[in-house]
């Protein structure tokens, strides 16, 4: 076993790492950027060395500068995580040259596996299944026009070099082609620095199955069964399970058999994930057993989701990547190898749902999780100890930032039930203890995507979030009466505490005769709404909203928790107070109100004008308009970068661009005025 690692990355796969190795005795090394210096890996680790600017390029992808970082240090093997380095071949080999053991597979599995066409002939010749396609590399935007139309549409447009859904379309109609290729070709050169793209048949209603495989050098390799990673926006995975609903014994044999010679074919060392697309049997009803299935791609490198095979297998694979990086055999045979119960990833992520999933950046000026575990170690034999009910893998403390530079991921809450049911119950509840303030999140909108029809009867394909959007986008969450009670037990909280022990200190409204009133100017959204609490003579409180009024009660649990009691019905509601920012939690959902003061605010409202601004940090790669064009509302004007992701941002209205503010390639700012329209 080696006695002191690198780690190549940050967040929460760096403290993931560290936490493993720590247990077996290793030391860590962690590497960070000019935002990172205070982050959670940083103090995670045993030592920590500086690598450069906040942007990836100028750190994280600095793999000379981690080199010479891991040599200054005494580490003798690096360890990428994933994303970043971590499917680079340069960098494999140039650590094996640097007298480094790269904690993952060869070089030349990695450069078998990078290109996904390359892979896709290699996958041919080992008969494992393919989806009908274009894989050649020849990327003439005609030829690769006439293929799509010869396959036939819809087809789906995929960066060879990429993953994580980036530089990734589906296209419908034969005319809309040129654009997304081009939009396709552009993200991935700016996330992969290779501009390739394949085309296949896009699968109707396709489920998306990936197989655990790990392997060692001694000729070794065996498959940690599946994972469903069906539910997906923006062809990146929101929620992941294991085992994939509806498969059958034979079925979950016949795609690990199919993954170990995926794995075998080049040559294999380490854990790995081979990705299916699985398409349902001809007439199949909804939610039925897992049909025929196609070769996808393999992620050469430790995945996102790796927790849930770890519930469900009871084995630490950070474990297994480090002893069998250091020489040793795998922990297990296949025989061996067996599951138990049913866990669940949610992937929570700073970004708005209701903006077609706009990353957010900020500061988590909140940040509350459930009762869990960081990780729990399971036995290494059987694996039939039963796993943590709740788990958090997490890579920012409160109080930390959110920022432009990298994944939108904020941590992963994975849960573990005796089966799927109870798995479900469990996120739901632990989603609902989850409050964070200070930007905006998935998570109210993650319940509601357990909580829908099609999830909860296991009805899954990667079309699930649209085919739900009814019950999943722009909902309201918590009753607003109940937001609105949750503001005044924070208001009634800190009067108690300032008031003093005689009448004439007391700041509650108290009158010697008759009662008091007060006025709450709350604000959700963009929308006002006024709620008055009278308190009366005796003490008794009641709340008005418009026409309909309650009477109230509230008493304190301690903390943020108030008991609430409005019109006969009581809640347990939690109250996060952050400014003038107030964020109530409760079991039904949570709101985000603005406690308004309008005399502070009565200068926000000056004519904005033509102006259209950027709605996040980040790059301009796109103007689809010049000035004195005449556009209409909705119609593209730009496309900026951020978050490894492209976002297109659309005329607000009807008018005439006046003036362009930014060119290509410009950094700009949150809410930088990008372009002018006139009328």
């Amino acid at each position: 076993m080696f006695k002191k690692i690198l780690i190549a990355n940050r967040g929460e796969i760096a403290c993931r790492v560290a936490t493993t190795a720590r247990r077996l005795g290793v030391a860590t090394v962690a590497v960070y950027s000019d935002v990172d210096a205070q982050a959670a890996h940083v103090r995670a680790c045993d030592e920590a060395v500086h690598i450069g600017g906040a942007a990836a390029r100028d750190s994280y992808l600095q793999w000379q500068r981690i080199l010479d970082a891991a040599l200054a240090t005494g580490a003798q093997a690096v360890h990428p995580g994933y994303g970043f380095l971590s499917e680079n071949e340069d960098f494999a080999r140039a650590c094996a040259a640097a007298g480094l053991v790269f904690i993952g597979p060869p070089a030349e599995a990695i450069a078998a596996m990078g290109s996904k066409s390359a892979a896709k002939s290699l996958m041919e010749k080992a008969g494992v299944p393919l989806v009908p396609g274009y894989h050649g590399r020849d990327n003439d935007p005609a030829l690769l026009q006439r293929e799509a139309d010869r396959i036939g549409y819809p087809v789906l447009i995929k960066a060879s070099a990429g993953g994580g859904g980036r530089g990734m379309r589906r296209v419908d109609r034969a005319e809309d082609f040129a654009a997304a290729l081009a939009s396709c070709q552009r993200e991935a050169q700016a996330s992969f620095g290779d501009d390739h793209v394949l085309v296949e048949r896009y699968v109707s209603r396709p489920r998306h199955i990936e197989i655990q495989v790990f392997a060692d050098g001694h000729g070794q390799c065996v498959y940690l069964f599946e994972r469903d990673c069906s539910v997906q926006r923006r062809h990146q995975k929101v929620l992941e399970e294991a085992p994939a609903p509806g498969m059958s014994a034979a079925r979950r044999a016949e795609m690990g058999a199919a993954a170990v010679a995926a794995a075998q074919a080049v040559g294999y060392v380490g854990a790995g994930t081979v990705e299916f697309i699985v398409e349902p049997e001809a007439g199949a009803d909804a939610g039925s057993e897992v049909g025929r299935f196609y070769f996808m791609e393999m992620n050469t490198r430790l995945q996102v989701e790796h927790p849930v095979t770890e519930a469900i297998t009871g084995h630490d694979l950070v474990e297994w990547q480090l002893r069998v990086a250091s020489g040793e055999r795998l922990p297990a045979t296949q025989d061996a190898l067996r599951m138990r119960g049913h866990a669940i990833e949610a992937r929570i992520c700073a970004e708005n749902p209701d903006a077609g999933f706009l990353p957010a950046t900020g500061r988590l000026d909140v940040l509350r999780w459930p009762a869990h575990v960081a990780f729990t170690r399971h036995a290494s034999g059987s694996g039939h100890e039963p796993s943590a009910a709740v788990r958090v893998d997490a890579g920012v403390r409160e109080g930390d930032a959110i920022s432009p530079h990298y994944d939108s991921m904020v941590a992963k809450l994975i849960v573990w039930g005796e089966d799927r049911a109870q798995a479900l119950a469990r996120l739901d509840a632990a989603l609902a203890q989850t409050h964070i303030v200070g930007l905006q999140t998935n998570v109210a909108f993650l319940r509601r995507v357990v909580a829908s029809r099609s999830f909860a009867e296991a009805d899954l394909d990667t079309a699930l979030i649209e085919r739900e959007r009814a019950v999943l986008f722009d909902q309201q969450g918590l009753p607003l009466h109940w937001a609105a009670a949750g503001v005044i037990a924070q208001a009634l909280q800190a009067e108690s505490a300032l008031q003093g022990a005689d009448p004439w200190s007391r700041r509650d409204g108290w009158r010697i005769h008759g009662g008091a009133r007060r006025r709450f100017d709350l604000k959700r959204g963009e929308v006002h709404h006024i709620a008055t609490l009278e308190r009366h003579h005796d003490g008794r409180l009641q709340l008005a909203m418009g026409e309909a009024s309650w009477p109230l009660a509230v008493t304190a649990l301690g903390g943020d928790r108030h008991d609430i009691t409005l019109g006969g019905e009581r809640r347990t509601l939690a109250v996060h107070a952050v400014g003038e920012t107030v964020a109530v939690f409760g079991t039904e959902g949570s709101v985000e109100l603005q406690d308004f003061d309008p005399i502070a605010h009565a200068g926000d409202h000056a004519e904005a004008g033509g102006r259209l601004t950027a709605p996040m940090p980040g790059k301009v790669v796109a103007l689809l308009a010049r000035a004195g064009d005449t556009v209409e509302r909705g119609q593209p004007l730009a496309v900026m970068e951020a978050m490894k992701m492209e976002h297109t941002i659309a005329a607000p209205r009807d008018g005439v661009v006046a003036e362009l503010l930014y060119a290509v390639g410009d950094q700009v700012g949150e809410g930088a005025e990008l372009l002018r329209l006139a009328d």
